[in-house]
């Protein structure tokens, strides 16, 4: 398996060298807002720490992704008034992985609405704003 690469842009947004809109911080777990979302409250969680994909992930930095994950599901159930959340995390390129930094898709869902393709519209940054101030004071509560 090739190794980590550190100039990847999830890299890049931990290290605060490019921006993100946050949901969630803590010393091991970073949650922002796809800017390319598949629906409202599309999230990535990812850890801090250098992992190319879950082949490679230390398991307490799996462990802390995990709980943000269902943190993040239960807080956009309410914010986003969905039905369900579906759940993505892919590993390698065969797998589907674009980005090589250990994130999982954390996706609110409309009944019978059906996701955009991958990476096909960017959203507004006002939209994306809104959103995670949202999410961010739900995640607090």
């Amino acid at each position: 398996m090739p190794s980590y690469y550190p100039q990847n842009i999830f890299a890049k947004i931990l290290r605060g060298e490019l921006p993100c809109y946050k949901v969630y911080e803590d010393d091991k777990v970073l949650a922002f807002l796809d800017i390319m979302p598949r629906a409202p409250g599309h999230t990535l969680v990812l850890p801090k720490a250098p992992a190319r994909n879950l082949l490679d992930v230390k398991p307490d930095d799996l462990a802390a992704v995990a709980v943000v994950s269902q943190r993040v599901a239960n807080a956009a159930m309410k914010v986003f008034a969905a039905d369900g959340i579906t759940i993505q995390q892919f590993n390698e390129g065969a797998g589907g992985q674009v980005v090589f930094h250990l994130h999982v898709h954390v996706i609110p869902r409309q009944a019978g609405v059906a996701m955009k393709p991958p990476a096909s519209a960017k959203e507004k940054p006002d939209v994306l704003a809104d959103q995670a101030l949202k999410l961010s004071a739900a995640l607090k509560s």
